[in-house]
């Protein structure tokens, strides 16, 4: 099958996956974009989770002042490299991360920072588990392991702080 340029540019952009990759799964799927793109995220779900446990020394420091400026939250997040770092992606995902961080107040980064006797499910109060803002269909765990599949290295929510006016100790 003749996969033309305009559907491989197409998957590409949906996606993010290389040319290559997207020129095989429109192939692979009988030029279906829709099968193509599952399958294509599949493939990057699997290569994503495979990089957990690299290193990650850069970064970035995101802040996000709500509307009416009673709200802050600030985010650590990690990836392996600076040029990682400086991508519109990984940059977007701070963004949302602090934005998250802003609405929901989670206390903790993931079940392993979570005390035993914390008797609050971890959708509630780990941000990792809790529900994205943006897409409530997906995890923050979910929405960090696509990007980390997008530009291919591993990346970790380190820290947060997040303030708001009137609490406190």
């Amino acid at each position: 099958m003749a996969v033309s340029p305009e559907s491989v540019r197409t998957l590409r952009d949906r996606t993010g996956a290389g040319i290559m990759d997207c020129k095989n799964a429109i192939e692979t799927a009988d030029g279906d974009l829709d099968r193509a793109e599952a399958a294509l995220r599949q493939q990057g779900m699997a290569k994503a989770a495979s990089k957990s446990g690299r290193k990650t020394a850069e970064g970035v420091v995101e802040c996000y002042v709500h509307a009416g400026k009673r709200v802050c939250a600030m985010v650590e997040v990690n990836c392996e490299t600076d040029f990682v770092a400086r991508t519109q992606d990984f940059n977007d995902l701070a963004h949302n991360l602090a934005m998250q961080i802003a609405a929901m107040a989670p206390l903790y980064v993931d079940t392993e920072n979570m005390p035993a006797d914390e008797a609050r499910k971890p959708e509630e109060v780990c941000l990792l588990k809790q529900s994205y803002i943006k897409d409530p269909s997906m995890s923050i765990g979910d929405l960090i392991l696509g990007v980390r599949a997008r530009v291919g290295e591993n990346i970790q929510v380190s820290r947060f702080s997040r303030f708001s006016l009137g609490e406190g100790d």
